[in-house]
């Protein structure tokens, strides 16, 4: 069929300003008329033309509610800006480090390639009627738009007056595999649905050794559980796991994508993960059943992990750091070494130690996954990762859940390639985990999450911690009123980053307080939420004395919680006698 296109006017709406990963708002906002149109076509006007006639874009996420119908009217408005064809992942369904690999290495039949791609996705926030939606847009690296463009983007939804959208395409039918060809006054337009999985998993098996991952999973000694919490990880979990690897189905956890994640927070971490935290011997009751040896859960859109051994937690800075110590010997993409290494600056100095241990290069950037992208386009960087249960590698341009599970699974693979038979005791991941604070000392760190804080509050809160770094001498004097035992303040700042890459200076990107003996406090504002605001608490104690690397966290770190909080006036501030969330 030939399909018009149309003018539709329209007006700016207020708070379109993307965070670190995109727009995120509940779904009742971008059911809003013209809210979604707005800041697609918003997004269609800060690219350069040639990002957009005649292009091919991936549009596709992890399937919350909400996501069938914005992709029809991006599909409508795509086809309206002379757009050649969209690539949409079978039931809307892609995850975001899917989206970055097919953006990177998908060739469709005539060659084309995607300059770019929209993910409709809110991450680690809850899905369904009343809950959140957010759409972000990658560029053709495959990696998140940066700031020039998100500003780009932001300032033209203030403006916006019209968009064109070719109202009467039919609706495409995304449950089935195929090509939908129109004809519309700037020739043809075509809509490709294809197997969510396909390019992933060609991606995977090209990075790690799956022969010796299945002969670790085929072992009688070792046992795993994984967690999808209903997200989209689901669509790849059956497929790597079970197909591929060889695991058993039981094995899989919560593996059926649904549009409101269960009714779950689908956000892996020890509070929201609790079918796979009990299953591991971490819940509060004893279930009288023996924990597998590994276990990982993903979030909604499957670019964050976490990761447990058997009634052991792995604290996402000491996973990175770990699979850094390890890559080169454990994982074949890696085998002739690493270009670098970095975190984002909340995550623990866990990385540092081995950076400057393996003289490699390192590098502390702000929280938000296109820092660590520039490094990666420069061949600076091959591995990464955040506090917040963010892992990757320079693969893809996104942090990638299932790559994290696979790394972990192939440095058990290496480490037990001798203990699988016979009588030789299984190499676990707390013995992994023990070994490496044995050799580079053990950085105790937690992460307090007060959620939906009044935004004004907030604020006052930080212009209160900015304020006390005027004089450190007078904030000891308080430190010590609080606890005698902890170390003096060296130094505190608001943390800026100059991108080595491009030159671009980022400010205000968290308020640290850095102590004599390398503990740190870190306080920031996170993008995430798609209401209130979120303060992000970060605490972190380094301890090299082999002897002391194994007391339980929260005993380490509770003198510098006790001064983060009564420092913060976090109560004062927050009304919260408590956080949301401790990680």
């Amino acid at each position: 069929m030939v399909f018009k296109v149309s003018l539709v006017s329209t007006s700016p709406i207020d708070g379109q300003k993307p965070g670190t990963s995109g727009l995120r708002k509940k779904v009742k906002v971008f059911k809003q008329p013209n809210y979604l149109q707005n800041f697609v076509q918003s997004t269609f006007n800060a690219l350069t033309p040639e990002k957009v006639k005649g292009a091919t874009l991936v549009v596709s996420g992890d399937g919350r509610y909400y996501s069938n119908d914005a992709v029809q009217i991006i599909i409508k408005m795509a086809a309206a800006n002379g757009v050649r064809r969209v690539w949409v992942g079978k039931n809307t369904l892609l995850s975001t480090p899917a989206v970055s690999a097919v953006i990177r290495e998908r060739s469709g039949a005539d060659g084309s390639k995607a300059t770019g791609g929209f993910i409709l996705t809110a991450s680690h926030n809850p899905g369904g009627p009343t809950e959140d939606f957010g759409i972000k847009y990658n560029m053709e690296n495959g990696g998140p738009a940066p700031e020039s463009i998100t500003d780009k983007i932001y300032e033209n939804t203030k403006t916006i007056k019209e968009y064109p959208i070719a109202e009467d395409l039919p609706i495409v039918d995304i449950s089935a595999i195929g090509v939908t060809s129109f004809e519309g006054p700037e020739g043809k337009f075509d809509v490709e649905v294809f197997d969510s999985a396909d390019d992933y998993v060609k991606l995977m098996k090209s990075i790690f050794d799956f022969e010796s991952i299945r002969k670790l999973l085929s072992s009688p000694k070792f046992s795993f559980c994984y967690d999808a919490m209903h997200g989209v990880a689901g669509a790849y979990a059956h497929r790597i796991f079970v197909e591929e690897l060889g695991a058993q189905e039981n094995s899989l956890l919560n593996c059926v994508p649904k549009e409101d994640f269960g009714g779950g927070h689908p956000d892996p971490n020890l509070t929201y993960a609790k079918e796979l935290v009990a299953r591991m011997g971490l819940g509060k009751s004893d279930t009288g059943v023996e924990p597998p040896e590994f276990g990982a859960a993903a979030d909604g859109d499957a670019d964050r992990n976490m990761i447990l051994g058997k009634r052991f937690f792995v604290t996402p800075s000491d996973s990175v750091a770990i699979i850094a110590a390890n890559a080169i010997g454990a994982i074949p993409y890696f085998s002739s070494g690493l270009k670098g290494v970095a975190r984002s600056m909340p995550t623990s100095a866990a990385l540092d130690v081995v950076a400057k241990s393996l003289n490699l290069k390192f590098f502390e950037v702000p929280t938000g996954w296109k820092f660590f992208g520039n490094l990666m386009d420069a061949g600076m960087c091959s591995v990464c990762g955040e506090e917040s249960f963010g892992t990757g590698s320079d693969h893809i341009r996104e942090k990638d859940g299932i790559w994290a599970v696979l790394a972990w699974m192939s440095i058990l693979a290496h480490k037990n390639k001798e203990n699988l038979e016979g009588d030789a005791k299984l190499v676990t991941v707390e013995d992994i985990v023990r070994k490496h604070w044995a050799t580079y000392g053990r950085h105790y760190y937690t992460r307090y999450d007060y959620e939906n804080v009044d935004a004004g509050k907030a604020k006052e809160l930080m212009e209160h911690l900015v304020k006390l770094q005027s004089s450190i001498p007078e904030v000891n004097k308080m430190v010590k009123g609080i606890r005698s035992d902890v170390a003096n303040i060296s130094s505190a700042d608001e943390f800026e980053y100059k991108d080595p890459v491009d030159g671009s200076v980022s400010k205000h990107q968290g308020i640290r307080y850095l102590f004599e003996d390398g503990s740190r406090l870190v306080f920031r504002l996170s993008g995430t939420g798609s209401e209130g605001a979120t303060i992000r608490l970060y605490i972190e104690q380094y301890e090299k004395d082999a002897s002391k690397t194994g007391r339980e966290s929260q005993e380490a770190l509770s003198p510098l919680v006790d001064i983060a909080l009564k420092l913060s006036k976090m109560e004062e501030f927050t009304g919260r006698s408590a956080p949301t969330v401790i990680t």
